[in-house]
C-alpha cells in the first residue's frame, strides 16, 4: 500500500525519528496519514517539520486527514478543520444473519473486467480518483460485488490485516446494500478478528456493536481545503484505512 503513496522521515544522527505518508489522487486533493514520532521526540517540533514538508510536496491539493485525540491541535494550527469522525469497530462475528437481497439482486465474487467499474463507484462516492491505489488493492484484496439487473451497484474489498482481516472500502447506494457487502465477508469468516472503520453517519454502528464488533476507537475527520464532490446515489460505508481514507 505505500507504493501507492509519498512518504518523508525525520532522522537524527542516522536513526529515524519520524514518518509521514502522503497519498495523492490525482491534481486536486490526497491523503495523509502515517504521522508517527518517536516517543522520546515527541514535544520538539518534529510532527510540525513533517507536516509542513508533506503539505509542500503535496502543492495545492486538498489534503484530508483522520486525527487523534493527540493530533488534533497540531492539525488545527495548520489549518485543517473537522468535517465528521471515523469509528473503528473490530472483534469477531460469530453469527451473521443472512441478508434479503432485492429483487435482481445478487452479491457475486468480483471479476477482472469489473476493475474499471469499482474504480469509477469509487470515485463517485469519495471524490477522489484512486486508480492507483486500486491497482495495488488488487494485489491485496479479495473483492465482492453488489450486482442488481447485471449492474455493479457497489462492492466490498477483504483483505488480511494484522491478526485478522479488515473490510474495506465499502461503497454501496444505501446502508442496506452496504449491510448485504459486509455480511458477506462476515459470515464467510466467522470467528475470525475483523476491523471495519466506518463514517459516523453510516448507519452501521449499532448493526456492527449486535454483531460482536463494538466500536474500540474513534477519530476525527479533517480537511485543508476544499472537500472533493461526492455523489448523493452512491456512499462510502467503511474506509480502505484511516490512513488512506
Amino acid at each position: 500500500m505505500l507504493r501507492a503513496g509519498t512518504g518523508i522521515v525525520a532522522e537524527e544522527n542516522g536513526a529515524i525519528v519520524g514518518t509521514i505518508m502522503g497519498w495523492p489522487y490525482g491534481p486536486e486533493v490526497a491523503t495523509l496519514g502515517m504521522v508517527i514520532v518517536a516517543e522520546e521526540k515527541q514535544g520538539a517540533g518534529i510532527g510540525r517539520q513533517l507536516m509542513d514538508a508533506m503539505m509542500a510536496r503535496l502543492g495545492d491539493r486538498a489534503i484530508v486527514l483522520n486525527a487523534t485525540t493527540e493530533g488534533l491541535p497540531l492539525y488545527t494550527r495548520l489549518g485543517f478543520t473537522p468535517f465528521g469522525e471515523i469509528l473503528q469497530h473490530q472483534g469477531a462475528a460469530f453469527s451473521v444473519p443472512i441478508p434479503s437481497l432485492r429483487p435482481n439482486e445478487r452479491v457475486r465474487p468480483l471479476g477482472s473486467k469489473d476493475h474499471d467499474a469499482i474504480i469509477a463507484l469509487d470515485r463517485k462516492a469519495c471524490g477522489m480518483d484512486r486508480t492507483g491505489l486500486f491497482a495495488q488493492l488488487r494485489k491485496l484484496a479479495h473483492g465482492v460485488v453488489l450486482d442488481r439487473d447485471s449492474q455493479a451497484i457497489g462492492f466490498a474489498l477483504f483483505r488480511r490485516f494484522g491478526r485478522g482481516y479488515v473490510i474495506g472500502p465499502t461503497t454501496a447506494p444505501d446502508a442496506e446494500g452496504a449491510r448485504t457487502l459486509i455480511s458477506h465477508w462476515l459470515g464467510s469468516n466467522a470467528g475470525m478478528l475483523a476491523r471495519v472503520d466506518i463514517p459516523h453517519d453510516s448507519d452501521l454502528a449499532a448493526w456492527l456493536d449486535d454483531l460482536g464488533l463494538p466500536c474500540v476507537g474513534r477519530v476525527t475527520r479533517m480537511v485543508r481545503g476544499r472537500l472533493p464532490p461526492r455523489g448523493q446515489a452512491i456512499r462510502t460505508f467503511s474506509l480502505v484505512s484511516q490512513a488512506l481514507g
